[in-house]
């Protein structure tokens, strides 16, 4: 008969043996379990779509938007836009100058190229925009004043004293005063930029109106590209910064000069090749031909031809005879003999008869021309 201490022990272990097949059954369950799946998080995702804010601070796309912006025009490509807007910085920073009576510098922090509409989503607001017209190329573009520059340009024109901030008040629209003071500033920088453009091409740079929301602004359509300057002007302890904003279809007008590598660069031509290939075809030897008669015979006589058989010319001895190079009549004259050669005195010629005509006509339809003449 079994004591409990034997009853205890067999039921301890029948208890330990189901412990270990579950643990084998649950060991072969989560081998074939599948693998949760990984969750990305906000970081992950704004990396993977090109949202990160320190790619955008220092001008770098990635991912995503960066396949999507990929078909912008670098402006790299008009590499005399460069020479442009350095000769804006030297103009704009004397201009400033003489405007304020105050130390200003002015400086080019980049150029890039951007889609319009991202531009006017990305615009801090209050700012104020100026659109501006160019007159030859009919088409326009557009400044943009940040809140700094205008309360410091307020704040020297009016007098403020240095050595302080200029002080800034929020949740207000601007006042008459302050956008008129903006206006003039923005109109003493069109004409600075009107006289960096000019070496290059002539424009005229008229101030079209001053706009303080993007949404009026609109001067291209949202995905047009364009070339986004950025200026930053410091007046001591005062600044802002400016914007020049170019739509590439502004620029079209002048794309062929925006690509020279140099001032006055000429595009497939060269003057030494020129003068080369004058000199070669002014040496070269072209085969002339004495037309004295022609005749058209049946192709039946032209077979019947025989050796030693005379031909009659319709010409006499002093009828003239057609000068002729590669089937093009060039001149007239008489044929004769000088010492052992036969020669043709070249009577008149038609090439100088044809010019003549061709001037008669365009006097005639341009009396005015003839009459200068």
């Amino acid at each position: 008969m079994a004591t409990v201490d034997e009853i205890d022990q067999d039921e301890m272990a029948a208890a330990m043996a189901a412990m270990e097949d579950e643990e084998e059954d649950g060991a072969k369950e989560a081998s074939f379990r599948p693998a949760p799946e990984r969750v990305l998080n906000q970081d992950e995702i704004d990396s993977l779509l090109g949202f990160e804010v320190e790619n955008e601070q220092v001008g770098e796309r990635t991912g995503i938007k960066a396949i999507i912006n990929s078909a912008l025009v670098s402006y790299e490509r008009l590499p005399m836009l460069e020479i442009v807007f350095d000769r804006l910085v030297r103009l704009m920073t004397t201009s400033l100058r003489n405007f304020t009576s105050d130390n200003v510098e002015v400086s080019l922090d980049n150029i890039s190229s951007i889609r319009f509409g991202d531009y006017l989503n990305s615009i801090p607001l209050p700012a104020v925009l100026a659109v501006f017209r160019a007159k030859e190329w009919d088409n326009y573009g557009m400044f943009t004043v940040d809140s700094n520059l205008i309360y410091s340009i307020v704040d020297v024109l009016l007098g403020g004293r240095r050595g302080t901030a200029a002080m800034r008040i929020e949740g207000r629209p601007y006042t008459t005063i302050e956008l008129n003071l903006v206006q003039r500033m923005v109109e003493v920088v069109l004409q600075d930029a009107q006289a960096a453009f000019e070496p290059l091409s002539p424009v005229t740079l008229e101030l079209d109106r001053i706009e303080t929301n993007p949404r009026f602004a609109a001067i291209a359509r949202p995905a047009n590209a364009a070339i986004l300057v950025k200026l930053r002007i410091d007046m001591e302890d005062r600044g802002g910064r400016i914007e020049m904003l170019l739509p590439y279809a502004t620029l079209e007008p002048i794309r062929e000069l925006l690509l020279q590598m140099f001032m006055g660069e000429k595009f497939g031509r060269d003057s030494i090749w020129e003068s080369h290939l004058a000199t070669e075809l002014w040496s070269t030897k072209v085969p002339l031909e004495a037309v004295l008669d022609e005749q058209k015979l049946s192709l039946r006589d032209v077979m019947d031809f025989k050796v030693g058989q005379t031909l009659m010319l319709n010409n006499g001895p002093d009828a003239l005879v057609e000068m002729r190079c590669g089937g093009v009549s060039l001149a007239q004259g008489r044929i004769g003999r000088m010492s052992n050669n036969v020669a043709v005195r070249i009577e008149n010629g038609i090439k100088k008869k044809i010019h003549a005509d061709a001037t008669e006509t365009g006097a005639a339809a341009n009396p005015q021309a003839g009459a200068r003449k």
